[in-house]
């Protein structure tokens, strides 16, 4: 007796009977992780002959797969209707920069849904929704926001979309709740194991944690870690090798965070979204690209299908292919209904997605069809009108009608090779009306068409405020090269 009584003891406190962190018995976890700029054939999971993902391939096997699930066909877009559950379009977001990468601050998020329902909520990595305090992630809804600012670490633009000066992929400086971090090391371990180190603080605490790990790798500029780069120097043209290296890095972390979770016995109660692109591919097209037409910033197939995996061993089983039309619209629906959040009427009319939990959890389910519409926007200033019909498509499950003149049968023609607009007129008919009612409904909403930008973009503004630095002659130049040459003449 004394010896069980011992052995019991032990165990108790080596936490061989109670892992270290108890599972939440009322609210499940839930992990989103999103590379930036990948593309659909980059995972060996999904056919590419070349790179290999050995940890998002493993993670694949065990989830539900959405084989044709879409996203926007740029970076911000795509955040934003992650984040609101509509088009990016009725969210002002028609650009990546010129102050027209601004979230209306009229939607709500689905962070704010979560932060309402008891959640812990933290971001990790991009937010390219707006980099004026207005509309930073802290008043979108998320607790802890551990980001870089504009489109990409390093990246700035005329206004108010830009990083902290001088920045690179390496040794970033980030914003922590409001206050710039010198940190070392490489962005995408940073961001990983700053998610990590949250996540097991909440775990003590029995809080149940959204956590949002949009990174900024693999966009450009291609920085590659290092050690990386040398796994397929010669196996592919140099850039191609830096951009591998970053995928690869991308994919120790995802393996590294997944261990984490079953050492603290949560991986079963914990859902987990590998979103594995925020738009179509980019430097890997050209090696491989899943037998798809176009890539980023353009509204075929290539430009707007994305790598879509869940798993969450509580409440479905994994190893599913499911062919369904979805988008990224749908999660916000998806997720509250995860967290157990009934949504108000106001809420619930904004959002346009639908729950995808009947398609995960059943076997059979009616899934109606639907018209997806993806415009890939960044018109000049003042050209809205004529833009109507410029890279711009809209489908149903079986069609493609893009640019107004182009057809594809996507059952038939998945590569959309074949233009077969004379063969199908009532497809082309039901589309066309359906584009044109859409088009109609979001002019109004495209409130930042005429956005004014700040004289000084908010992050080095505030990062030269912090350290007591004064602005560079080339930051200024890089901001706004008009207006630095204007007052150039002045003096």
């Amino acid at each position: 007796m004394k010896k069980f009584l011992l052995t019991l003891a032990l165990a108790l406190f080596t936490g061989a009977i109670f892992p270290a962190h108890a599972a939440n018995d009322r609210k499940p976890n839930i992990i989103l992780v999103m590379p930036d700029d990948a593309g659909y054939g980059d995972y060996s999971c999904l056919g590419s002959p070349i790179m290999k993902t050995p940890n998002v391939d493993a993670f694949w096997k065990q989830s539900v797969r959405l084989t044709d699930f879409h996203v926007s066909p740029t970076c911000a877009p795509t955040r934003s209707a992650l984040m609101t559950g509509r088009h990016e379009f009725k969210n002002g977001v028609t650009h990546t920069i010129l102050e027209r990468e601004r979230m209306t601050l009229k939607a709500t998020t689905i962070a704010q849904v979560l932060k309402s329902a008891g959640y812990a909520t933290g971001i990790f990595g991009k937010w390219h929704l707006g980099d004026e305090a207005a509309y930073q992630p802290d008043k979108r809804g998320f607790d802890e926001v551990f980001i870089h600012g504009g489109g990409g670490i390093g990246q700035t633009y005329p206004g108010s979309c830009g990083d902290a000066p001088h920045n690179m992929y390496d040794n970033p400086a980030l914003m922590h709740n409001g206050e710039f971090v010198k940190t070392e090391g490489y962005c995408t371990d940073i961001f990983f194991g700053h998610a990590i180190e949250w996540m097991d603080e909440k775990l003590d605490k029995g809080i149940p944690f959204f956590a949002y790990i949009p990174l900024n790798a693999v966009h450009a500029p291609l920085q590659c870690p290092a050690g990386y780069e040398e796994h397929w120097a010669g196996k592919v043209p140099p850039d191609v090798a830096k951009y591998y290296g970053m995928l690869e890095n991308i994919d120790d972390n995802f393996g590294h965070m997944l261990a984490k979770l079953e050492e603290w016995g949560i991986e079963k109660n914990t859902l987990v979204i590998f979103l594995g692109t925020d738009n179509g591919g980019t430097a890997g097209v050209k090696i491989y690209n899943a037998g798809m037409h176009g890539g980023k910033a353009t509204p075929y197939q290539g430009g707007t299908r994305a790598p879509a995996f869940f798993r969450w061993p509580a409440k479905f089983a994994g190893g599913r292919d499911l062919n369904a039309l979805t988008a990224h619209v749908d999660m916000f629906r998806t997720l509250a209904e995860v967290a157990g959040v009934t949504l108000d009427a106001e809420v619930s009319k904004q959002v346009e997605g639908r729950s995808l939990m009947p398609l995960l959890t059943q076997e059979k389910v009616e899934w109606p069809d639907r018209t997806l519409v993806t415009h890939v926007g960044r018109w000049p200033h003042g050209k809205v009108a004529d833009a109507k019909f410029s890279n711009c498509s809209i489908r149903d499950a079986r069609f493609a009608l893009v640019n107004n003149k182009e057809l594809y049968d996507l059952a038939a023609d998945p590569g959309e090779k074949t233009n077969v607009i004379e063969q199908h007129p009532d497809a082309v008919a039901k589309l066309r009306a359906a584009y044109d009612q859409w088009w109609s409904d979001v002019q109004p909403m495209l409130v930042n068409e005429d956005g004014v930008g700040p004289k000084m973009n908010p992050f080095k503004e505030l990062y030269w405020k912090q350290f007591k630095e004064q602005p560079d002659e080339a930051s200024l130049r890089q901001m706004d090269p008009a207006r630095f040459e204007q007052g150039a003449k002045r003096q």
